[in-house]
């Protein structure tokens, strides 16, 4: 430890935050970022001034030129394109998902299922994710979503770690399989597998219907959801040179039935069905009420940026100081902080639970001979540090404790009940710092750099004074006995 010092991150990131608070409230009020409403988006996806590179990474979309809600199920007709004046057309391309977002095909521009859990799937989006994917053009296998960690930044993890379930976006295509609703489907180029996937862009290819849906174990080991999809657009695929659409067509034999598990099989009459009078597939029943208006993507946004405002309005900085003092494994703030030698900080309890059951040394015997004890290798929660001589002699963090304790008497002192104040218009709410009402908090910002750095010394005296009571209540104990 001493030949190689860590640096505590906690620390470092608390400290810098007591003294970017203080600039920030010298300063003046923060730079606003406005949230942007679809008719001023431009037509293209567009980077905005938050992204730290440019890139289709950092890209936000650009104006939703379609009028349809996005729960909307089935083909996006010309009534609901007011530019064109004639819908989405089957073999629409685009250049990436990001424009094809725009005209409503698939909303999601990551996501491979756009759906709701209790309300079903309106589109698919076929690009590669998963390699247990069987596309035979008016038919194909998809694989669900899930059963893979994506915790931390690992966006584009394809190591499959534990079961897919049905649920959320699982449940949403079980949902449009049971009712029988139409789901579109778009075709990236990204699909090397398959032999309908566009050379380049993405490609709307009609919608399908699910069939069947079930469970199996894939590729990889874990159990996987499987749907079939089937063609069943008015519109002749992009692949073949026929004149009229889809007709009724048995279902494919599937192999993999044989193993699977939670099979399920629509039994009532499907909503979107071929019609033989009018040689055409529409509704057969009211298609399902949208539960959100053609602009729900602008109100939602709305929503979360009012609701982040509210929220860094009633966090104090003391309180924002308090939250870097988390706890590593139980992610609240730090009760009897332990700082290991790698520098973690964790609670003391969540430190010892987690090592519960291991022992540092292992003693070692064969043929009824003791052999010398061997030591066991215990890694850090946080990274594969060996720390088993630290847990030895397991120290509670004094000086850290009686940081957190002051930061924590000074916000009991200092919480007032907050009112919220009605939010007539967004962009107004989102100046922060700028009214009189808020020069408290102003002046508790400058402040809280000066307590954390007078925190350790004033905690450092308390200490000291307790230590010389403890020690004299022990010297009148002596005299006593």
């Amino acid at each position: 430890m001493a030949s190689q010092p860590r640096i505590n991150s906690t620390l470092v990131s608390v400290i810098r935050m007591a003294k970017l608070s203080k600039s920030n409230a010298a300063a003046g009020p923060l730079k606003v970022f406005h949230f942007i409403h679809n008719q001023d988006r431009p037509d293209k996806a567009f980077t905005t001034e938050r992204a730290q590179k440019a890139g289709k990474a950092n890209a936000a979309s650009g104006k939703i030129f379609v009028t349809v809600p996005p729960d909307h199920f089935g083909p996006i007709t010309a009534e609901n394109d007011p530019d064109r004046n004639q819908g989405v057309h089957v073999g629409e391309c685009w250049e990436d998902r990001l424009e094809c977002r725009q005209w409503g095909a698939h909303l999601p521009h990551v996501a491979g299922i756009a759906g709701q859990s209790n309300y079903g799937a309106q589109s698919v989006a076929l690009s590669g994710g998963y390699e247990d994917d069987e596309d035979h053009g008016e038919w194909f296998l998809y694989t669900g979503s899930g059963g893979r960690d994506l915790s931390g930044n690992k966006r584009t993890n394809k190591e499959q770690s534990f079961d897919q379930k049905f649920e959320k976006m699982n449940e949403a295509l079980r949902v449009s399989c049971k009712k029988g609703y139409p789901v579109r489907v778009v075709r990236s180029h990204k699909e090397k597998r398959s032999s309908y996937a566009p050379e380049k862009g993405v490609r709307y290819d009609g919608v399908y219907r699910i069939e069947k849906c079930w469970r199996k174990v894939g590729i990889q080991g874990f159990k996987v959801c499987r749907y079939l999809f089937v063609r069943c657009d008015n519109e002749p695929a992009p692949w073949t040179s026929d004149e009229h659409g889809d007709r009724p067509r048995p279902l494919p034999s599937i192999s993999e039935l044989k193993k699977a598990t939670d099979i399920f099989e629509r039994k009532e009459s499907p909503l979107w069905d071929f019609d033989e009078e009018g040689s055409r597939w529409k509704w057969k029943k009211a298609p399902p009420p949208s539960k959100k208006p053609a602009n729900a993507a602008d109100l939602e946004e709305g929503k979360r940026t009012r609701k982040a405002i509210r929220h860094s309005r009633k966090l104090s900085t003391r309180e924002r100081l308090l939250k870097e003092f988390g706890c590593l494994i139980c992610q609240q703030v730090m009760s009897l902080p332990v700082t290991t030698p790698c520098a973690h900080n964790f609670c003391k309890s969540c430190f010892e639970a987690a090592f519960t059951g291991k022992t540092a040394i292992r003693e070692r015997n064969k043929g009824g001979r003791t052999l010398r004890s061997q030591k066991n290798i215990l890694n850090c929660p946080s990274c594969p540090t060996d720390i088993s001589d630290f847990l030895q002699d397991l120290q509670v963090n004094r000086e850290l404790m009686d940081v957190i304790e002051s930061l924590k008497q000074k916000s009991e002192e200092n919480e007032e009940p907050a009112e919220e104040e009605p939010m007539n218009d967004l962009e107004e709410s989102t100046s922060l710092g700028s009214s009189d009402e808020k020069t408290g908090k102003k002046t508790e910002n400058v402040d809280t750099k000066d307590d954390l750095e007078n925190a350790l010394p004033n905690c450092e005296e308390e200490r000291i004074s307790k230590r010389r009571k403890v020690d004299t209540a022990q010297v009148g104990d002596d005299d006593l006995q």
